[in-house]
């Protein structure tokens, strides 16, 4: 794809901007647990690591499985299309954890919406790919991954805001539902609004042509079967499972720390669910963007000068913050944790616009997301489906105490981006070769 000239790139920025308004509201949807960990179990009578598999696993395990043949779809089919789709159902299962009676309903529901979520990400970063060049793809996909970050924080601080819960568990009846507890109608208040984002997207939001496609020798595009699609990963597999397993790492030290931080300024500093909520809220929404923004604007400046593992070396700067800081649960002084965390919040997003163009640049159309889907099967089975969960064991079964979630987080967090690292400084030649050869070649 070509460089254009900035003018023409006013309309894929409006498209960025509302797939980033979709991704805000499926964080919105996926993160808003993280704030409710006493009353659920306080009113369903759980243990850490059942909410956990709440948060993670129930969500993580459809998503990522659904998210391959999904992908595929992606590649065939109309992306936009495929995005509404998913937005409507994802916003409605979220509505329906309001009116979950059972441990077994809420795990069905949390399947649900990552069943509707998993169909955005892989089909918006094929849309985005046809919509820039790549010397600013990663720019473009960091501020549609900025959604991440702004749902994670804004489902902290929205919640902060509505939760106004006594000592007592607290009950209300809904017409036609029945009785439910109070906490629950923050899904109502969360899941509908998604709707209006499906259709506003289905109403202005256009199809791209595709670019980059693979042809026969006669000229016509290739329809790739699914082991040939498989093998064109295969061709760059050193570089893909590189850049995917680093960004998975540090990922994982993000999942952990969006799920349990607010819990655990609750249970070290007894501080209330709004203050822990308003503070790291606030911490996200404001360093985990911009860090996610300035990753991606430091990677396309690291390519336009030359260096074409850059999308990698922001992956390195990160993992080493993050481990330089991995202590920070340690301190015995709020302020100071809350200063330290800044760090960990503005690194773990950094390299995440810049990997997921990574993945793109290895990739011809026809596999583009396809190929976003095993990245994301990879990365969420880890990062989501362990990561909270990883605390939590610690917490119940290394430690057996609950204020030692202390030491979980460090823990994960020093194991995360340690790891997060070594595949970093691995694939960076792999990459640079990969790079090197082009996009992965016909079978």
């Amino acid at each position: 794809m070509q460089p254009t000239p900035a003018r023409s790139l006013r309309y894929p920025w409006y498209v960025v901007s509302m797939l980033m308004l979709a991704y805000v509201s499926s964080f919105i949807d996926r993160q808003i647990l993280s704030l409710l960990v006493g009353p659920i179990k306080r009113d369903m009578g759980l243990s850490d690591t059942e909410v956990s598999l709440l948060m993670g696993l129930s969500f993580a395990l459809f998503y990522t499985l659904l998210g391959v043949p999904i992908g595929r779809w992606a590649d065939r089919g109309n992306r936009r299309n495929i995005i509404v789709l998913g937005i409507s159902v994802w916003s409605l299962m979220t509505a329906a954890c309001g009116a979950v009676n059972t441990y077994g309903q809420f795990f069905l529901a949390r399947i649900g919406v990552g069943v509707g979520e998993a169909t955005l990400s892989p089909a918006a970063y094929s849309m985005l790919s046809d919509y820039f060049p790549k010397e600013k793809l990663a720019t473009a996909i960091s501020v549609y991954s900025a959604g991440i970050f702004l749902g994670a924080g804004l489902a902290v601080l929205i919640g902060a805001a509505l939760i106004s819960m006594g000592g007592q568990p607290q009950r209300v009846d809904l017409p036609l539902i029945g009785e439910v507890f109070s906490w629950q109608l923050l899904f109502f208040y969360i899941g509908f609004p998604g709707l209006l984002i499906s259709l506003l997207i289905r109403l202005t939001v256009r199809e791209p042509a595709r670019t980059g496609l693979m042809r026969t020798a006669d000229g016509t595009a290739s329809q790739l079967q699914f082991r040939e699609a498989m093998a064109l990963i295969g061709q760059k597999k050193a570089a893909f499972l590189g850049v995917t397993l680093g960004i998975t790492f540090v990922s994982m030290v993000s999942y952990a720390a969006s799920s349990w931080v607010p819990t655990f300024f609750v249970r070290t500093f007894g501080w209330s669910t709004g203050q822990a909520g308003l503070l790291y809220g606030s911490l996200v929404t404001v360093f985990s963007t911009a860090g996610i923004i300035t990753g991606g604007r430091t990677a396309d400046w690291l390519t336009r000068k030359g260096y074409t593992d850059g999308k990698l070396r922001v992956g390195v700067i990160a993992s080493s913050a993050i481990l330089l800081t991995a202590f920070f649960p340690l301190l015995n002084d709020p302020r100071l944790v809350a200063l330290v965390l800044i760090v960990p919040c503005f690194f773990c997003a950094f390299p995440l616009g810049a990997a997921s163009a990574a993945i793109q640049e290895m990739m011809p159309n026809q596999a583009r997301a396809f190929a976003s889907a095993v990245y994301f099967l990879i990365l969420n089975l880890i990062a989501l489906g362990v990561g909270p969960t990883l605390v939590a064991l610690c917490t119940d079964y290394l430690f057996g105490d609950e204020s030692a979630i202390t030491y979980s987080l460090a823990l994960v967090s020093a194991l995360g981006s340690l790891l997060g690292l070594i595949f970093y400084l691995r694939s960076l030649r792999a990459f640079r070769e990969s790079v090197a050869s082009g996009p992965a070649l016909a079978i």
